[in-house]
């Protein structure tokens, strides 16, 4: 009993801070545990800074450690009953990534991903990537520990994450250490509190429908049926090995629980700032991912201010936050608009988050996607996109950070002309012929192919068959990849835009159709699109 006792007052931290971590440089860094209460637990780094403090009554505390520029490796120490030493800490630069499937996509199972493993010998890049982990009560750990990367490491490493990473150390020449995040089959509802959402009728729908559900949940009985289910198992009666039925309002699809497993143990960790891949899960139809325009910012607002405040306002209130449209996927476009394209709804609603929110960015992966994988296996274009949006708007590189962006139009007899920005050295099209992935409409609201033509920084798109345009919409299908896309000449495709601010739906008489199965197409696997190649 004595021995139990004294462990209980020992000073303890949490899994992200060990050997290999690395800090934030410039910051007065939050670091806390668990103490026995009212003992004064003493952190110091050897780079010659110290800070203190008296744990609380539960036995919880929190310091705040300056931190130098970029360096190490040092040594922190922490100091109470016991002693804590963490090695091989690096300073540098600390970036959360975090998002569904293809945020955690293994690097060794991409296009690139043995060659670029094999040569991941980089002592300054470290990885700390959780296990999957959800709750209906917020945790205050993950399972996980720092790892430098090597080439066994990076294979097992987010593979957006490690070109994100890369690059990042590659261009900067001091330290990145990434807190990846990735859980599997999510919706953003999963990845914020649940009383933050309750404005939204269909997040307050999914809890009154899960509450109610969970609220008729027998857990002793529940219980009794996997003691004899286990019985069973070890008597030979085995159909699958036995499992606990939770209330649904545990699971890792309910509104926060995500968010209670992943994002609540590692907050308020020094970050620079964020990258986030995730939308599939809320883009099963038009509706959904026109909500998502709605969602993604309360997330982003919710991240920055949360960690601001339990950072002692450290970490930057507007901290950038860059996240990644929807790749390509299912059957080629073959109609000059799909009004059923529920990702090209979610890439506009994307769009116009990074429009019109601050410290944000888009990185566009129409050419990335597979016409029957989910999980597209050109994840490095994906993360040196988002590194390119980093670099420019976070570090001020001098490089160009987006593909052309539509900026306005004006209407000149039968003709609409679109003038963009970010055309870098010429804008330019994914291969030789003409410019097909734009379509023109009328009053009529009827979407023709159009003829598109570049002319410096504009496109002047028109059609013989619409006399009098008013809209035009580019690459507005589910998997535009095979169109000869729009693209500058650094390598980066246009986003899907439209001119018009027509209803995507009919809210009052909306009914979604199925999810389409996806159209084999010849051969199989991964799209083979024919694009410019980034030239950064």
């Amino acid at each position: 009993m004595f021995a139990m006792l004294a462990t209980s007052a020992d000073v303890r931290l949490p899994a992200i801070f060990g050997d290999h971590m690395v800090l934030q440089q410039n910051m007065d860094a939050a670091i806390w545990g668990w103490a026995e209460p009212e003992e004064t637990v003493i952190v110091s780094g050897n780079w010659g800074e110290e800070a203190s403090i008296v744990a609380d009554a539960d036995g919880k505390w929190k310091l705040f450690l300056p931190t130098p520029s970029h360096g190490g490796p040092y040594k922190v120490v922490v100091e109470g009953k016991n002693t804590i030493e963490i090695a091989d800490v690096m300073i540098g630069e600390v970036w959360l990534c975090a998002g569904q499937s293809n945020m955690g996509w293994r690097l060794s199972a991409t296009m690139q991903g043995s060659e670029d493993s094999a040569t991941a010998d980089f002592p300054s890049i470290r990885i700390f990537r959780s296990e999957r982990s959800h709750s209906h009560i917020p945790k205050d750990d993950v399972t996980a520990e720092w790892k430098v990367c090597t080439p066994e490491s990076a294979r097992l490493c987010s593979a957006v994450t490690f070109y994100f990473a890369r690059k990042l150390h590659q261009e900067l020449g001091i330290p990145v250490g990434v807190v990846l995040q990735p859980y599997a089959g999510t919706p953003i509802e999963g990845w914020m509190p649940k009383e933050i959402q309750m404005d939204d009728s269909r997040t307050r729908s999914i809890v009154e429908e899960s509450d109610a559900e969970s609220a008729r949940y027998d857990l002793e009985k529940a219980k009794q049926q996997l003691a004899r289910a286990t019985a069973a198992w070890k008597n030979g009666e085995r159909r699958g090995e036995p499992r606990l039925r939770t209330p649904s309002n545990w699971g890792h699809q309910y509104p926060g629980n995500i968010f209670n497993g992943m994002i609540h143990p590692v907050r308020p960790f020094g970050i620079r700032g964020a990258i986030w891949y995730q939308g599939e899960r809320n883009a099963k139809d038009v509706a959904q991912a026109a909500n998502y325009e709605n969602q993604l910012p309360l997330l982003i607002d919710y991240y920055r201010s949360s960690w601001n405040e339990l950072s002692g306002g450290n970490v930057d209130r507007l901290f950038p936050f860059y996240f990644v449209q929807l790749p390509g996927w299912l059957g080629d476009q073959s109609d000059p608009v799909e009004s059923d394209a529920a990702w090209a709804v979610s890439r506009e609603s994307m769009r116009r988050v990074a429009a019109m929110t601050p410290n944000t960015g888009v990185a566009v992966s129409i050419d990335t996607g597979d016409a029957i994988l989910l999980h597209p296996k050109d994840k490095k274009s994906i993360g040196l996109r988002l590194a390119y949006l980093a670099l420019k708007q976070t570090y001020g590189k001098k490089i160009v950070d987006y593909g052309p962006r539509y900026r306005s139009h004006r209407i000149v007899g039968n003709e609409i002309i679109l003038t963009f920005d970010s055309v870098g050295s010429g804008m330019m099209t994914s291969r030789e012929g003409e410019l097909d992935a734009f379509a023109i409409a009328g009053a009529d609201r009827k979407f023709m192919w159009a003829d598109a033509k570049i002319l410096g920084n504009e496109v002047i798109v028109s059609s013989e068959n619409v006399s009098e345009p008013v809209a035009v919409r580019y690459a507005w299908a589910m998997n535009p990849s095979k169109r000869n896309l729009l693209y500058n000449m650094e390598g980066i495709p246009a986003s899907p835009f439209r001119t018009d601010n027509w209803l995507l739906f009919d809210a009052e008489n909306y009914d979604p159709a199925p999810q389409a199965k996806p159209k084999t197409p010849d051969g199989y696997g991964q799209i083979e699109t024919v694009r410019p190649p980034m030239t950064q």
